[in-house]
Parts: structure tokens; C-alpha cells; sequence
């Protein structure tokens, strides 16, 4: 075993406290969050708030479960994450698969990629991407939260990357076996690319939960809002009128800064909850991903 110089390990030991301080910094605010969620409101209002609950209380989660609102967003996310994962999978993998062919095998392979590589440098604009969608007859639909972003360009070009690093010899043996292009996608090129199709997973999953956006736009009702616009009105205002006896009463022990935090809070817990299981494919699938053109 290497034994490690003086300014090695001075090095590393920097490198450590950066990153555990970098850490920290990250996940205080959320901690924050959990911390006034499960707190009194008028602990919060005095500031005693940090990183521990004050006065612990499940008020504010109560209320907000109670929320036909909350729920009704929160559903709607949760179809927009299946509907749009599953379809941005489904046009990843057959399109990286086509894109990964060389030029003898699929002769127009530079002038598509760099159709959709366009794409992700110019758009048409706001305006006539909303007006598409309004002729195309989605709008106030999750179709219109799914549809518009069908073929993530970033995760084709990933995942081609991705196929192109493949041994060629494993194309051609399922081709002599009598295999077709369909059989090779689905039962060769796939189940060997786990690391990559993790990484894309998770960062569709991730997109379509956090996007609010498109929701402020392109959603009539409220009641239609995917969470994360929902949650972004919240953050800026909160609405009263939809209160009945029993959440007034609740509000004599939550405020407005513990409703928000407690549903923040539930917003993320979703996604910190599928997170772990996709980690350790992540890191190894971006760098896999990323060799060739």
C-alpha cells in the first residue's frame, strides 16, 4: 500500500471539508423546511426555528392532507411523471438505437442527428409553441404537460452514445441467429444498458415532477395544475377561500410559513424516495454515456 505524502493528504483533507461543507449548505434549506413543517406557528413567527422543530406538531401535514386541492395536483403529477416517462422512454430508446447505426448501415444518420441536435440550440418561441398546442386541441389536457417534450433530445443523444460503445459483435450474432432490429433493441441492446436507461429514468422522472412552468401555461384550472405550479403559487400567495370550520380552527396553530414548508416538503419526498434506488447507476451512466459523438 502507497503510503500518502503530507501535501496529499492536506489535499484531500480540504477536498473533504469542501464538500461536506458544500453538502451541508445544500441540505440545510431543505432541513429548514422539514424543521418549520413540524413546528408551532408561533415558534416559527418568533424566529426559534433552525434545524429542530419547536413545539412538535403534526397541524400543519393535517391540513394539508385535508387539501382536495393539494391531492388533486399531486395526483395529476403523479400522471404526468407515468404518462411522460414511459412515452420519453419509449422515443429515447427507439431513437437512440436507430441514431447509434453507422453511415453503411443507416446513410442519413448525420443529417437526423443533426436535425434534433438543432433543436436544443434554437426553438421556435413561446407564443407559437403555445398557439401549436392550442390548435392541436391538448391544452388544459396532461397531454399538452407530456406531449410537447415527447423526445428529450439530451437523453437520445446519451443514450446513442451509450449503444455506439456496444461490441458490434453482439449486433451481429443476433442478426445470424435470425434476429431483426426489433428483437436486438429489446432483447440485447436493453437489458445490457441498465446503468444508462437508470440515469435517463431519473432525470425524466425528475424533469416532469419539478416542471412548473408549462403548468402555469398551459392549465385553465387550478384543479388541473400539476404540483410543482400549484406549489408555486402557494409560495407566492395562499389561497383562503376553499377553507371550511375545521381549517380555521387549524389555522390557531400553523401559519402560512408551516403550510408551505409541509408542503414542500411532501412535494420532494417522492423523488428523495426513488432517488437511492437509481444512484448507483447515475454516475456510471453519464460517464458511459458520454465517450463518443
Amino acid at each position: 500500500m502507497l503510503k500518502l505524502s503530507i501535501g496529499r493528504r492536506v489535499f484531500l483533507t480540504c477536498n473533504y471539508v469542501f464538500l461536506i461543507g458544500l453538502s451541508l449548505l445544500c441540505l440545510m434549506p431543505f432541513v429548514n423546511a422539514v424543521a418549520i413543517s413540524f413546528s408551532e406557528s408561533s415558534a416559527v413567527v418568533a424566529g426559534k426555528v433552525s434545524v429542530w422543530p419547536v413545539d412538535f406538531t403534526l397541524s400543519s401535514y393535517k391540513y394539508i392532507l385535508n387539501s382536495h386541492i393539494f391531492l388533486q395536483t399531486f395526483g395529476n403529477t403523479l400522471v404526468r411523471v407515468a404518462l411522460g416517462t414511459s412515452l420519453n422512454m419509449l422515443m429515447t430508446c427507439l431513437l437512440a438505437y436507430a441514431l447509434s447505426k453507422e453511415k453503411h448501415a443507416f446513410r442519413f444518420r448525420s443529417f437526423y442527428v443533426w436535425i434534433f441536435v438543432i433543436t436544443m440550440l434554437f426553438n421556435g418561441g413561446l407564443i407559437p409553441w403555445y398557439m401549436t398546442i392550442k390548435e392541436v386541441g391538448i391544452l388544459d389536457s396532461v397531454w399538452a404537460l407530456v406531449l410537447p417534450g415527447a423526445v428529450p433530445v439530451f437523453n437520445v443523444i446519451l443514450l446513442l452514445n451509450f449503444f455506439r460503445g456496444l461490441p458490434k459483435e453482439l449486433e451481429e450474432s443476433s442478426f445470424i441467429d435470425g434476429a431483426g432490429h426489433w428483437t436486438t433493441l429489446w432483447k440485447i441492446y436493453l437489458p445490457i444498458s441498465t446503468p444508462a436507461l437508470a440515469t435517463i429514468v431519473l432525470l425524466t422522472m425528475v424533469g416532469h415532477w419539478n416542471s412548473w412552468f408549462d403548468g402555469l401555461i398551459l392549465m385553465n384550472k387550478v384543479e388541473h395544475y400539476p404540483l410543482s405550479s400549484y406549489l408555486q403559487t402557494v409560495v407566492i400567495q395562499m389561497d383562503f377561500t376553499h377553507l371550511n370550520q375545521k381549517d380555521v380552527q387549524l389555522l390557531g396553530v400553523i401559519s402560512d410559513r408551516t403550510s408551505k414548508a409541509a408542503q414542500i416538503v411532501l412535494g420532494a419526498l417522492p423523488i428523495l424516495l426513488v432517488y437511492p434506488f437509481l444512484q448507483r447507476y447515475f454516475v456510471k451512466g453519464i460517464v458511459l454515456g458520454s465517450v463518443k459523438e
